[in-house]
């Protein structure tokens, strides 16, 4: 009954934000049509058509405009619980497809892929890859690189870059900073842990394989009583967590694109609750970490970082997602993206990052939903301030179906088919176009 009527509550609340969307954006599309024979869109001298994945989230959206921006051709596609993902009536979006979930049906999903690849003539692959699907877009790789060029990591690296344990592992064995990391197959081996010859050090538990509700966890060890706690987690030798040293500091996230071994394109950000505020931030010390790290594994595709900087400067990577972060949206007013995905930089440019009058970004409908939260005047000054200041990550005037098709369509029908169900959610996430549940993806 409780997740019957916060479904039913939360329609409600998107019914009744139906009519300013909507009148927003049907005043875009005017606007839109009036100035569109003023514009005069860019052609590419050497135009490429470019495969997308993840079609339900912002970064993908944002990914395909810069794309099209720059005169190539766009071709988005998602798993099939996803058909309903607003990004599809995006003007930057030249055709939409949809594929088996490839953590249920693998090989479904590599011939879909491979089916799209051959129809659509595409000349890159880019996954923006949700994190279940990171291991299988870069297998999925393996067997495009015949027919399209490829922007993803090998298996075997990806499969690296993901586990929190190898992570720590690979940096310390490049000489890099990296925080105290142990590798957990047993509850037990968390309660036989000598935490007292580590006196005032304190550790996370860590899932290795994604858990989009575990990895909200911040319950830090040892504590009095943590038994009950440890042995209700799910570890086990086929489900192995890590236990990493809990670093006090700031913390910052970051999204690189490389090839070759040479950073492309970067943008820092420090980060925020749930990860739905990007401000690029100047981070030296933290850039000198990724491109050391690029370099020496010669890597060639998308790279995100979080760090913590501690009190003395230095930097430690707490996890690393080798796929497209959302922080790519401060890329939105950017010339330079589709060139930094699709060329080596031979001649040594540096790498692009957001513009220096790029404003911070936001979802308008996230920000909506912290009005409840706000308990003071102050808080309230705050709140007005980061909305004028910022812009949000999926309007754009000349492109603005897709604010009105994520919540009103893509959310809504989600909403729908779990109340049909009965089912229970965590949260809406906007930003990556989902309702967070319990063992969903």
């Amino acid at each position: 009954m409780t997740a019957f009527l916060k479904t039913i509550g939360t329609l409600g609340l998107l019914l009744l934000a139906f009519p300013i969307n909507f009148t927003i954006v049907f005043v875009s599309l005017i606007i839109s049509w009036i100035i569109a024979p003023f514009s005069q869109k860019k052609v590419a001298k050497n135009p490429k058509k470019v495969l997308l994945t993840g079609g339900k989230m912002t970064k993908a959206l944002q990914l395909a405009r810069c794309f099209d921006n720059a005169g190539h051709g766009v071709i988005l596609v998602e798993t099939d619980k996803y058909w309903l993902s607003g990004h599809r009536f995006s003007k930057a979006v030249q055709g939409f497809y949809t594929v088996p979930a490839p953590e249920k049906d693998p090989a479904g999903y590599y011939q879909g892929l491979l089916n799209i690849v051959q129809k659509e003539n595409i000349d890159i692959f880019i996954p923006v890859s949700s994190p279940v699907a990171s291991y299988y877009d870069s297998v999925a790789g393996t067997l495009l690189r015949p027919y399209c060029e490829i922007m993803h990591f090998e298996p075997d690296t990806t499969k690296m870059l993901d586990d929190k344990f190898e992570l720590c592992q690979q940096a310390q064995t490049l000489g890099l900073s990296a925080p105290q990391a142990f590798l957990i197959t047993d509850p037990q081996e968390i309660l036989d842990f000598d935490f007292k010859n580590n006196p005032g050090r304190k550790y996370l538990l860590k899932s290795i394989q994604y858990d989009s509700v575990s990895r909200l966890d911040m319950t830090k060890l040892p504590f009095e009583g943590m038994e009950d706690y440890v042995k209700n987690l799910p570890i086990t030798k086929d489900n192995p967590w890590t236990m990493q040293e809990f670093i006090t500091g700031k913390e910052y996230c970051t999204h690189s694109t490389v090839r070759k071994g040479k950073i492309r394109l970067h943008c820092c950000s420090e980060s925020s609750p749930f990860q739905i505020n990007y401000q690029h931030i100047e981070k030296p010390e933290i850039y000198a970490w990724v491109e050391t790290f690029v370099k020496e594994l010669n890597l060639s595709g998308q790279i995100s970082f979080d760090f913590i900087q501690s009190e003395d400067g230095t930097v430690y990577p707490i996890e690393c997602n080798p796929r497209t972060h959302s922080a790519i949206t401060m890329f939105y007013n950017h010339p330079g993206v589709a060139d930094a995905y699709l060329n080596d930089g031979e001649n040594e440019e540096q790498p692009i990052t957001p513009l220096a009058d790029s404003k911070p970004t936001y979802w308008l409908y996230h920000e909506v939903w912290r009005l409840t939260g706000i308990r003071s005047l102050s808080d309230f000054q705050a709140w007005i301030k980061k909305i004028t200041t910022g812009t949000d990550a999926i309007f754009q005037i000349n492109d603005p179906l897709p604010f009105f098709m994520n919540p009103h369509w893509q959310i809504s029908l989600l909403l729908a088919q779990n109340l049909s169900k009965l089912k229970n959610w965590v949260k809406i996430d906007f930003n990556i176009g989902k309702l967070v549940e319990m063992g969903g993806d």
